[in-house]
């Protein structure tokens, strides 16, 4: 609870994954992947209730050993490679509002993104909650460098290299002006504002800056790997900060 108002978080993990097989119960490092936005949403200093949401009877084991309410599997509806994260929420807030359970704001944890930290969660809830007055929503964001606009080029039929912004660029890295992509680290909202935009993302959304190494994403193998890494390294990466 932040200023008397009550946080729910929902971390969604379906059992299939085309990119990497059964990769929400995978291995990372020591433990199966969904445990790590577990302990973070139990880490934090602001969550009321942690919700996890899932079609597979394991990872549903592993929620309920980890502490966190997990009191069925997801329905078939919500489970298929067509059914959106945002019909998962509304789903999980109607049936609390069905039992006269009413929270203020929704954390969207996605298991995906092991490298979110609490203390990012509790600092963008913070963030979120003072700046109600211009915004209801509030997201992960990471400053975009090798990717930048300014270095992408198209291919054409032929495979010419066609600029994707302007002309061809020698511009200077450290000249660029500072552009963001969505880094899917962590996703927080007004609950009555995200029903009705149906999205995080709109006129009335902040950014939260996280680090370039919290930004990798789970989608394959390679990004397995790479995050495994990061993790034995973890210590000596934070020395560099």
């Amino acid at each position: 609870m932040i200023n008397g108002k009550k946080v729910l978080t929902i971390i969604p993990a379906r059992g299939g994954s085309k990119g990497l097989p059964n990769k929400n119960k995978r291995i990372l490092y020591g433990k199966p992947l969904v445990s790590y936005p577990i302990e973070v949403a139990k880490n934090s200093k602001y969550i009321d209730e942690v919700y996890l949401s899932t079609d597979d009877r394991d990872i549903q084991n592993i929620g309920i050993e980890s502490g966190v309410n997990c009191p069925e599997l997801r329905p078939k509806e919500l489970a298929s490679d067509t059914a959106t994260t945002f019909s998962v929420l509304e789903y999980i807030i109607k049936k609390y509002k069905s039992k006269k359970t009413i929270f203020d704001y929704l954390l969207l944890l996605e298991p995906t993104s092991p490298l979110t930290q609490s203390e990012d969660v509790d600092s963008a809830i913070e963030k979120l909650d003072k700046n109600r007055e211009k915004a209801d929503s509030i997201v992960g964001i990471t400053k975009a460098e090798t990717v930048h606009p300014e270095f992408c080029v198209e291919l054409n039929k032929a495979g010419i290299l066609k600029p994707y912004k302007n002309d061809f660029s020698n511009v200077r890295r450290q000249d660029l002006d500072d552009v963001f992509f969505y880094d899917g680290s962590l996703y927080i909202s007004d609950i009555n504002a995200l029903i009705k935009e149906e999205s995080f993302y709109h006129s009335r959304t902040m950014g939260y800056i996280t680090k370039k190494w919290q930004s990798l994403e789970i989608d394959d193998i390679i990004d397995f790997y790479c995050v495994e890494s990061i993790l034995e390294n973890l210590e000596e990466i934070k020395s560099y900060e």
